[in-house]
């Protein structure tokens, strides 16, 4: 079953792409559903583009929901570590 249910978001930051070249991302696309390469039924996966470098520009990343929930946890354990003024 696939839920449809997609999210976007803009960002600030920067990506590891093809060929091993740094790029600008602007874009996250979130959705839960069916990968295209992991080993498992279903994977959150995450997008990351850039709007002015086209479909090329991309790094995508497909996680089991567990392991998603973990990223969760590590990323905002790791923000909460940081000084507030520096997270501002």
């Amino acid at each position: 079953m696939c839920t449809y249910a997609t999210v976007r978001t803009g960002v600030d930051g920067s990506a590891k792409g093809p060929n091993g070249s740094w790029f600008h991302v602007t874009d996250a696309c979130v959705y839960f559903d069916h990968p295209v390469h992991a080993m498992a039924e279903h994977t959150l996966n995450i997008d990351l583009t850039s709007a002015t470098k086209g479909p090329s520009a991309r790094v995508a990343v497909e996680l089991t929901a567990a392991s998603a929930r973990e990223l969760v946890a590590a990323i905002s354990a790791a923000l909460d570590s940081a000084p507030a003024d520096m997270t501002g």
